[in-house]
């Protein structure tokens, strides 16, 4: 099975009062020679999450980086 990752930074993190909320994340493209690089395969790029589960919310940190794996599908 092939895999392609990416990298993305937490730039927005909207949380309502139980918990829930929106996570919004860009590719990144600077900071690090891993993101340089990461930038040259994939200069742009945005996930918007809507997340009702408060314990997956509370894994995303506001300017936290995160690799994301794509994995097709069977």
């Amino acid at each position: 099975m092939e895999r392609t990752r990416a990298k993305f930074k937490v730039v927005g993190k909207t949380e309502g009062t139980d918990g829930t909320g929106n996570v919004s994340l860009q590719a990144v493209h600077a900071g690090s020679e891993e993101n340089e690089a990461f930038f040259r395969y994939t200069p742009a790029g945005s996930i918007n999450l809507n997340i009702l589960n408060p314990q997956a919310m509370a894994a995303f940190e506001q300017g936290a980086e995160y690799y994301v794996d794509f994995t097709k599908a069977e």
